[in-house]
């Protein structure tokens, strides 16, 4: 039974919208008919002569004016006055032009690692020369410190190879 509404519905939304239609289609003819007339009336869009000029006299009245260009000898001339006053180029660091080594960047990260182990190495140095004059192992200081220096030197060189 739902199928027999169902295409009896759909069979009178049909002739519902054949009608609209029918409809349209006259009110279509009437305007056409009535516009038709109405179009001999109006008058035509009046040509306006924008890049050329009409040979005709009659449709001079239409020539759009021009619009006044800009002086173009002034722009030129002062591009010229430019180019006589001397060109100052920046100086150029070679520093910043010179090819780096490859590990620039991790000398650059490990710098202040090293800082802080250097300044650790100094006091552990002054730390050892006070032990040995304190336990009189060397007597004369300044045989100390250079013994102690020299050792930390060593160790850097290994260090750096």
């Amino acid at each position: 039974m739902e199928n027999n509404n169902s295409l009896g519905k759909l069979a009178e939304e049909s002739i519902k919208r054949k009608e609209r239609l029918q409809k349209l289609r006259e009110q279509a003819k009437k305007s056409s008919q009535n516009a038709g007339s109405t179009e001999s009336d109006e008058k035509l869009p009046k040509p306006i002569f924008r890049s050329y000029k009409p040979q005709n006299e009659h449709t001079m009245g239409e020539v759009l004016p021009q619009e006044p260009t800009g002086n173009i000898e002034s722009a030129v001339e002062s591009q010229l006055n430019l180019l006589d006053q001397p060109m100052v180029i920046d100086e150029i660091d070679i520093t910043n032009l010179a090819p780096r080594k490859p590990d620039w960047d991790l000398k650059r990260d490990v710098s202040k690692k090293l800082e802080r182990l250097e300044r650790r190495t100094q006091k552990a140095i002054a730390e050892l020369i006070r032990e040995r004059l304190k336990l009189n192992q060397v007597e004369d200081l300044s045989q100390a410190v250079n013994v102690a220096t020299a050792h930390v030197g060593e160790h850097a060189q290994e260090d750096l190879d």
